[in-house]
């Protein structure tokens, strides 16, 4: 069980209004990266941060943005903090590791006004997460909120073993990238190598708070914008199909684990919300 909080006091579990304020700052950066990345996957040289290619790689970027739109809409809305604390260490660890991939490739980007805003946006995200997850924390309430449920312990070790093996391997591309060219289901260059990365990285940071945190209520926002970012990972496979080096072994077992996961994640996320309502509704006189 989670552990119990300070009912009392401070932690009274809002959102404050820095917090929804940031949201609202970031969220119209990942609408036009996303549109900019799906719609003219072909002229990133122009449009967006740098030349990215083959399409693939603009799309595994834009599925990261879409979860984000996700995310951080929910955060603008969301009245209590504990229901969105655990995707701001993901959002850190993904900022910060776009910010190293650009500092290792500057030569990589263009010198247009995307580049621009995709320096300041990364110089600044990182730190300013940062200071509202700290300063949220002092708000945060530990006890599970009325109606809660308790994901079961093997799901969450599950989940999270799932989220380190990601996180792992997202690990891995980024230290290593020319290596994992060799043998990653598209073409990579180093850049667009440490940015998939980046990517993997993000299920596994949200996932692990599971072996700490095991209330549904926790991640009731976050697996439904992890669930959003499968679900455009497999469209994009389907749509950027004739990117994939199907002569790779990689290739298949890529597919494979996201049309798993988003099996898994989907079912969790039903699981959850369905026992969630029915333990409302059996609370009720």
């Amino acid at each position: 069980m989670p552990s119990t909080g300070d009912a009392g006091g401070s932690r009274d579990d809002r959102v404050l209004v820095a917090t929804r304020i940031l949201a609202l700052v970031i969220l119209p950066f990942l609408l036009v990266a996303a549109f900019l990345l799906y719609v003219f996957p072909e002229r990133t040289g122009e449009l967006f941060a740098w030349p990215i290619d083959p399409p693939l790689s603009a799309y595994f970027l834009a599925s990261a943005y879409v979860g984000g739109i996700w995310f951080f809409g929910a955060v603008a809305r969301e009245r209590r903090w504990h229901r969105v604390q655990h995707g701001f260490p993901a959002v850190i660890v993904f900022a910060t590791a776009l910010l190293v991939a650009t500092l290792l490739h500057l030569d990589r980007f263009s010198a247009n006004l995307s580049f621009a805003v995709w320096m300041v946006l990364y110089v600044t995200t990182p730190v300013a997460v940062a200071v509202v997850a700290l300063v949220q924390r002092r708000f945060a309430r530990r006890e599970p909120e009325p109606g809660d449920v308790v994901v079961p312990g093997i799901v969450a070790v599950g989940l999270a073993v799932i989220g380190a093996a990601a996180f792992g391997f997202g690990a891995t591309v980024f230290l290593v990238p020319e290596f994992a060219a060799s043998f990653w289901p598209w073409q990579l260059t180093p850049l667009t190598g440490r940015v998939t990365g980046a990517v993997l990285s993000l299920t596994g940071v949200v996932n692990v708070a599971l072996l700490w945190d095991r209330r549904w209520s926790a991640f009731r926002v976050i697996f439904p914008a992890q669930l959003v970012s499968l679900a455009a990972i497999a469209l994009s496979l389907i749509a950027r199909r004739d990117d994939l080096i199907w002569g790779r072994p990689a290739t298949g077992v890529f597919v494979a684990l996201v049309a798993s996961a988003l099996v898994a994640y989907g079912a969790f996320v039903v699981w959850g919300g369905t026992r969630m309502r029915s333990t409302t509704r059996a609370r009720r006189p």
